[in-house]
């Protein structure tokens, strides 16, 4: 009988996730943060009951966007008063404040019913990897990320770069030419008679 209530226990309580930002996009990554926020990787989810998780979001400072989203993705805001519409680039939202664009996306996220802001307050959104330690000592579990974080050049080994497999190799004697002569700008053009 004891083991049906710890069972009961564990499903019920809340767990904290840990979720690491670093590269990932922020949409994507926020339909992910939504439905663990709301419960729906449990068994006993339901819409209208509050069974969802705490999730930590740390390196919302390095997230990544595709093409040319950060330029010409826009947030819309409205006062409420006439005249109060304004639009941010995405960007500039990221540079002033940049836990911003996360809250934002995974708000959006979240279906508009009156356990919005209770979901919203189990979101912890850190810029960079430093978590307070009575954070991070309730973090559980870690959140795989969507999509695959690639290495940067400088983090292969000489070795690695070796083993890379080669399309074909240059022959000694080849020299690439630089047929580019620098003109002076203001000469005007030789005219033929």
């Amino acid at each position: 009988m004891a083991h049906n209530r710890v069972v009961q226990w564990s499903t019920m309580s809340r767990i904290w996730w840990l979720y690491d930002a670093k590269y990932q996009c922020p949409f994507r990554s926020s339909r992910v943060i939504a439905g663990y926020l709301q419960g729906q990787h449990k068994p006993i989810y339901h819409a209208l009951s509050d069974v969802g998780d705490h999730v930590v979001v740390v390196n919302s400072r390095h997230i990544a966007m595709r093409e040319q989203l950060w330029r010409t993705f826009t947030f819309s805001h409205h006062t409420g008063y006439a005249k109060g519409f304004s639009r941010t680039p995405a960007w500039r939202l990221h540079s002033m404040e940049p836990t911003y664009m996360i809250e934002r996306t995974v708000y959006s996220n979240i279906p508009g019913t009156l356990l919005r802001r209770k979901y919203m307050r189990r979101l912890h959104i850190f810029p960079d990897e430093d978590v307070p330690p009575e954070i991070m000592g309730n973090v559980c579990d870690q959140i795989q990320q969507i999509q695959k974080v690639p290495k940067r050049l400088d983090e292969y080994t000489a070795e690695e770069i070796q083993a890379f497999p080669r399309l074909f190799d240059w022959s000694e004697d080849y020299v690439i030419e630089n047929n580019t002569e620098e003109k002076p700008k203001n000469q005007p053009a030789e005219v033929k008679k």
